[in-house]
């Protein structure tokens, strides 16, 4: 269970990043929250953090370097081997949800985000839960 979350979700797309922040923030109240508009340079990135996120959003279709390469570079350090990394992705059939499972996501939201379920599904990750969500 994560008391004190600090979130990092990376994302290319504007909107879906102003999003986010407007759930995470306005509406569940949680005021740790970091953006990066892209995965340039991300260890450094990171590492210049005030704080040190314990739950990641990731977007897989990203550039430079792709979630899946992300999520690599996460569970190769010890800090963030454990920490809670979520994939944000248009693309749910059910091999692309195998895939993120074999290579050691925590869970899945799909896209669109429906603002209406995702505070409950930030819930359901902060309590440790897996959580898989294809809307």
């Amino acid at each position: 269970m994560i008391d004190q979350p600090v979130f990092l979700y990376v994302e290319d797309d504007l909107s879906s990043r102003e999003i986010i922040r407007v759930l995470i923030t306005r509406v569940l109240g949680f005021p740790n929250l970091a953006l990066f508009e892209n995965s340039h340079d991300f260890m450094r990135r990171l590492d210049a953090l005030e704080q040190s996120p314990n739950v990641f959003f990731l977007d897989i279709q990203m550039r430079p370097v792709d979630g899946y390469e992300v999520l690599e570079m996460l569970r190769a350090d010890s800090q963030f081997r454990d920490a809670q990394v979520i994939a944000m992705t248009a693309n749910v059939m059910s091999h692309d949800v195998e895939k993120l499972k074999k290579v050691g996501f925590s869970g899945l939201i799909g896209k669109p985000i429906m603002k209406d379920t995702f505070p409950q599904l930030v819930e359901h990750i902060l309590a440790g839960e897996a959580l898989w969500y294809v809307p």
